[in-house]
Order: structure tokens, then C-alpha cells, then sequence
């Protein structure tokens, strides 16, 4: 991983199936956002495409997600900018 994110919150989604991956996911960015972070690593790998398609089809419609972009060094790791926490 390149230095530029050694210090984000990451999960690995590596030999999960496509279903137990998404509730992952879902539970992470609860999670991070929750602790306030604005940025997360979900790294996917490329392998068949399948967890790259799901974790972007995911990321599109969450509704605590600004925006996210695969990684321009590595195309198996999503960078994902949460929105901002805010007290009530």
C-alpha cells in the first residue's frame, strides 16, 4: 500500500463471498463513520471482478458515502471519502 494511506482505516475483503463481503462493508463504514473518519481503504483485489462490481455497486447507493475512486497505482483497492459526521 502506498504510504499516502498507511494510516487510513482498511478492511480486506480477500476470499469472502460476494454476500458476507457486502455486510462487511456496510458494517465498516458504520463503523468508521461513526469514529468520525472521512477517508476508508477497501481493498478488493481484481481477480474475476466480482467483489470489485459488488463493493462499487455498494458504494454508489450508501447513503453515508461522498464519493470513492479506484486507486490509480493499485486497481484492486477503493478509496472511499465518507460524508461528514454531524452532532444533533
Amino acid at each position: 500500500m502506498i504510504q499516502l494511506y498507511k494510516n487510513l482505516p482498511t478492511i480486506d475483503l480477500h476470499g469472502y463471498d460476494r454476500d458476507y463481503a457486502r455486510i462487511v462493508i456496510n458494517d465498516f463504514i458504520e463503523e468508521q463513520f461513526r469514529l468520525r473518519q472521512d477517508r476508508i481503504i477497501i481493498i478488493h483485489g481484481n481477480g474475476t471482478g466480482v467483489l470489485k462490481k459488488m463493493t462499487q455497486d455498494l458504494l454508489k447507493k450508501h447513503k453515508k458515502v461522498e464519493s470513492y475512486k479506484i486507486d490509480n497505482f493499485n486497481t484492486g483497492m477503493t478509496i472511499v471519502s465518507l460524508k461528514k459526521f454531524i452532532d444533533i
